[in-house]
């Protein structure tokens, strides 16, 4: 019974591993992501706003979907582009769009914010070579 129960429980423990240590879903050399709406340097009055969000030479699909070729969005805002060997954090400068979402409506404070689109893969890591948008700068007043 005891080595039933440490096999399961080390079982339980690869899993939960497994996808940290997983290769990153590879990306074609030509795949661009960038942002449709709002333009750069764009002045938004009242802070909500569509973000409009395109890609090329990929598709878009669900999280959990693992296809070649294929991932979500994930809207950065006000922060650096993170570290392409691990997930893509999910907080409020990390928004992702996992059910394959092309738009989404954003509310922000009065301020300058930069704006930049990482595209995931099924586990929501940057592909293989990353592809990601040029940031831009919008304004709140």
């Amino acid at each position: 019974m005891l080595r039933q129960i440490l096999l399961a429980v080390s079982m339980v423990a690869t899993l939960a591993v497994t996808p940290a240590f997983a290769a990153r879903m590879s990306s074609p050399e030509n795949a661009e992501v960038f942002i449709i709406w709002p333009p750069d340097h764009a002045v938004i009055p009242g802070g909500k706003f569509w973000v409009r969000m395109g890609l090329r030479n990929m598709g878009i699909s669900p999280k959990g979907i693992d296809l070649p070729n294929v991932g979500h969005h994930h809207l950065l805002i006000d922060t650096a582009l993170p570290p392409f060997d691990q997930p893509i954090p999910s907080d409020r400068n990390h928004l992702h769009f996992g059910a394959g979402e092309s738009e989404a409506r954003i509310e922000l404070p009065p301020g300058k914010h930069t704006l930049q689109l990482l595209l995931g893969d099924t586990n929501h890591f940057p592909h293989d070579p990353p592809v990601y948008s040029k940031p831009i700068s919008i304004t709140v007043p």
